[in-house]
């Protein structure tokens, strides 16, 4: 009687769907926690950039350790801060250092990237300001 039991405990279960009936999601449909990924918003303006290459300009001349720069543009409502990355290094000759922009525009929320590299006045040039990719 036991072997029985045991057979019957340890026997597994199989489904067949003869018509092929799974179920399948549509391409707007979204499961789980991760939910559906919203456009870009609107790219900042040239007017935008221009505060944030200010800001940035500014947050590299003060040259403090772990330090920010807000910026905002009152015409658009666009803001943000920047914050100097890791240490400066020499790029042919000059001193350089890269940065991340925030930028925020309403309910749209973006980075940017730059490079800025000191003149030989000691002024700081921003030489790329762009979308920032995940590398």
């Amino acid at each position: 009687m036991s072997l029985i039991l045991i057979g019957l405990g340890t026997g597994g279960c199989s489904m067949s769907r003869p018509d092929n009936a799974f179920a399948r999601m549509g391409d707007n449909e979204v499961t789980g926690s991760i939910g559906a990924m919203k456009p870009p918003g609107p790219a900042p303006t040239d007017a935008d950039l221009a505060f944030a290459r200010n800001a940035a300009s500014d947050v590299l001349t003060k040259g403090d350790k772990d330090s920010s720069q807000p910026w905002e543009n009152p015409e658009t409502g666009a803001r943000g801060s920047v914050t100097p990355l890791a240490q400066a290094y020499s790029s042919d000759g000059r001193t350089c250092r890269d940065f991340l922009a925030s930028y925020v525009n309403g309910s749209n929320e973006s980075w940017l990237q730059g490079e800025a590299c000191q003149t030989a006045e000691g002024r700081w040039e921003i030489h790329t300001l762009k979308p920032w990719r995940r590398g």
